[in-house]
């Protein structure tokens, strides 16, 4: 009996000791649509003190990357699309781009990635698609002696179908543009950018069965006859139908990555779904998800890379209500809900006052026909979910590393010494 309360205690230490440090494939996305943001430094001190490792910027800012250095949090940077063709004609305006932005940082500031663009293979310009590759190709060549990789971020729309997550495909016209691209990941060892977000696939369709499959909440789950896989979060599914994809075009080696993924903690009167509650559910639940190592269906036992949206609350972005409020934190760093990511017990939190007129609707009681889970979001240049399209999808994923194995060892060690 001695044995195993020793081997309990443990256990909890085990468990303390992971939820209160850094965790590799925990990111979140620092948008800067708004007027009323903290200081870089404060940013700083804030990351540190939760158990998020990675930050993704949706540009350069020199003052946001100054201000990492030494931190051990990872950057990933973003090329605005505007400057695609620039970087795609001219090898000396990478080469200018990388001077400026990367090469005065690293190694005091860990980079590990510069994203070409934001959906830009999605945005409906021909040229900018076709530019895309060659851009990638010329940072790439000056960034990589300084380790960084290079990708770019793609939406869910790039998919033709996605459910069930066995049956995720390209659409056949980007088909090409892709295929240049992932060879240019896979030679490269970069890896594949997503934007899933299971809000969408619930405002699609807002059953309550939906949002608990949404949430990581009890749920009957899907089954996938073509996999004989069943899924019980709409998180895993999306990511497998990428993996499926990506697997049928001939590249199971290109690992994935979450750019994006989140919810909003309120919205207009007719947004589905935009509360506290749910926005707390999710976010915590898909922390909860990732730390456990779980993986999913088709990638079981590690944890994919993912950036949470966003760090702030965006005050100056357009559109419906529900793009100003999916952050984390409001802009003097108080929690608008806790998602289980600060390191100390203590925390910042308190309730987010209810908006004049902006309060997050509840679901219909009933609603006619239903969309294949996994609507596609259109997201605007510099991050975020805007409007979805009338379209519905459920795509699959891979996972990418979970480095942890020598502090297990180290805590396997001490729980088999106190048993012994």
């Amino acid at each position: 009996m001695e044995k195993w309360r020793r081997l309990l205690l443990v256990l909890v230490l085990f468990l303390a000791f992971f939820s209160a440090r850094s965790q590799s494939f925990i990111g979140v996305n620092y948008g800067q649509v708004a007027d009323n943001l903290p200081p870089p430094s404060a940013t700083a001190s804030l990351l540190q003190s939760t158990t998020i490792s990675k930050l993704r910027l949706y540009g350069a800012d020199p003052a946001i990357i100054r201000s990492l250095s030494g931190t051990n949090i990872s950057l990933v940077l973003g090329v605005p699309n505007a400057d695609i063709p620039s970087l795609a004609s001219d090898p000396s305006a990478a080469a200018s781009w990388a001077a400026a932005n990367v090469l005065p940082y690293v190694p005091a500031t860990s980079i590990s990635l510069v994203a070409v663009g934001n959906e830009a293979l999605d945005s409906g310009d021909a040229a900018l698609a076709s530019q895309l590759l060659p851009a990638m190709r010329n940072l790439g060549s000056v960034v990589a002696a300084s380790g960084v990789k290079v990708s770019t971020v793609h939406t869910m729309s790039v998919l033709a179908h996605s459910e069930p997550p066995s049956s995720g495909a390209f659409r056949p016209e980007l088909s090409a543009d892709l295929t240049g691209i992932l060879g240019f990941l896979r030679d490269t060892g970069s890896p594949f950018m997503i934007n899933p977000y299971p809000f969408f696939a619930y405002r699609s369709d807002p059953r309550p069965e939906t949002l608990a499959f949404c949430l990581f909440q009890p749920n009957p789950g899907r089954f996938d006859a073509g996999s004989k896989l069943m899924y019980t979060n709409m998180f895993d599914a999306q990511v497998d139908a990428v993996r499926s994809a990506l697997d049928g075009l001939g590249f199971p080696g290109v690992e994935i990555v979450v750019a994006e993924t989140g919810w909003p903690y309120r919205g207009d009167p007719d947004e589905v779904g935009t509360t506290v509650e749910n926005a707390r559910a999710f976010t915590g639940n898909l922390v909860a998800h990732l730390r456990s190592l779980v993986g999913t269906p088709l990638m079981p036992g590690r944890s994919v890379d993912t950036y949470i949206f966003a760090l702030y609350d965006e005050d100056l972005k357009p559109g419906p209500a529900s793009e100003r409020f999916f952050g984390l934190y409001r802009a003097d760093q108080t929690m608008n809900y806790d998602a289980g990511l600060v390191k100390s017990a203590s925390s910042s939190y308190t309730s987010p006052s209810p908006p004049a007129a902006t309060t997050g609707s509840t679901p219909p009681a009933a609603t006619t026909g239903r969309c294949v889970p996994g609507t596609t979001p259109h997201t605007s240049t510099d991050g975020g979910p805007t409007q979805p399209e009338e379209q519905c999808h459920s795509p699959d994923a891979v996972g990418s590393r979970a480095a942890v194995g020598a502090d297990r060892l180290f805590f396997l060690s001490v729980a088999l010494t106190l048993l012994l």
